[in-house]
């Protein structure tokens, strides 16, 4: 049982590591420090967050720390005071150096959201989406200064659904990751676990993403587009240039090829969305957003923007 553990620290930042943390609490997990990025400025008014972990834990009265480098003298420092018997970590933002890692008897546990050794980084349910895989999952490794590079504790698969975007993605593997750290942690804490090394022939990256990923080059085919506009979707967004600004582009589904239009060239606009040849099929289009703008369906849009049948997309 987690309970059995003496002391754990959790260390996470994003949404993506609230349930971890929720199930390790209601397993009865003895959390004795929450870690987490600082609070930053975000948006366009710049007004300072704090990241939703450290809401999380200062409603269930955890301690929290935010130090600005893991590494710091003082970060680890204050680790080595409260001599966790394991760390969990859960999308931290930052790699732990090796006297931390040295800390824990059980080792440092981390939740990846791939099924490891595949997209190694920090981006890796963009990716998989954007690669078009049908399946992911999520793993728990041991930490080692690599990134992502430990050795593998367990993993349970999951079927990507055909439409199934980022955000969507992201919360069901968030989920998933919970229920096995869980699992993890009660295993480890009984000695019934064995890690196993990466196979390193099998490495792949998930790199981070910048907003030029989402730049969409419509000579290539259907397929290749939508898997783009659902790995972007919500962040960066995948984009078009359109009357010289740029036009968002979300809820995609692949359609048959259309005559001989250019790649990028709108050939049906209505209710549905917009119809779009690429190098090899057609792409329907739902939503759009134009800079500067909210997302909107496309018949709401199509009644504010002069947008119709051989407008062209791209540079």
């Amino acid at each position: 049982m987690v309970q059995s553990i003496p002391s754990l620290v959790f260390m996470g930042t994003p949404e993506f590591a609230l349930p971890s943390l929720e199930a390790i609490l209601a397993a009865g997990g003895p959390v004795s420090l929450v870690v987490t990025q600082p609070d930053r400025p975000k948006g366009r008014g710049r007004k300072v967050v704090a990241p939703p972990v450290k809401l999380l834990a200062l409603d269930r009265g955890l301690q929290v720390y935010q130090p600005e480098r893991i590494g710091a003298a003082e970060a680890v420092e204050q680790l080595e005071e409260v001599a966790p018997a394991c760390i969990a970590v859960v999308a931290y933002g930052q790699l732990l150096p090796a006297r931390i890692l040295q800390i824990p008897a059980l080792g440092a546990v981390n939740v990846h959201a791939s099924l490891l050794p595949k997209y190694r980084g920090p981006a890796p349910i963009h990716w998989a989406l954007i690669q078009g895989e049908v399946e992911t999952g999520v793993t728990t490794m041991l930490l080692d200064t690599g990134m992502d590079t430990g050795d593998i504790l367990l993993q349970r698969q999951v079927v990507i659904e055909p439409e199934e975007t980022t955000a969507g993605l992201q919360d069901r593997l968030a989920a998933e990751g919970a229920k096995l750290l869980v699992e993890t942690l009660e295993k480890l804490s009984r000695g019934t676990l064995k890690p196993r090394a990466q196979e390193e022939s099998q490495v792949t990256y998930a790199p981070m993403l910048s907003r030029d990923d989402g730049r969409i080059d419509w000579t290539e085919d259907a397929r290749q587009i939508c898997c783009r506009i659902r790995g972007l979707d919500p962040w960066p967004g995948a984009f078009t240039r359109w009357q010289e600004k740029r036009l968002k582009l979300f809820g995609c589904r692949v359609l048959p090829p259309v005559s001989q239009a250019r790649p990028g060239t709108v050939v049906a606009a209505g209710e549905e969305g917009l119809q779009i040849a690429t190098g090899e099929g057609s792409v329907l289009i739902g939503r759009l957003q134009l800079e500067g703008g909210r997302p909107l369906p496309v018949a709401e849009f199509l009644r504010g923007h002069p947008l119709g049948v051989e407008a062209v997309f791209g540079e």
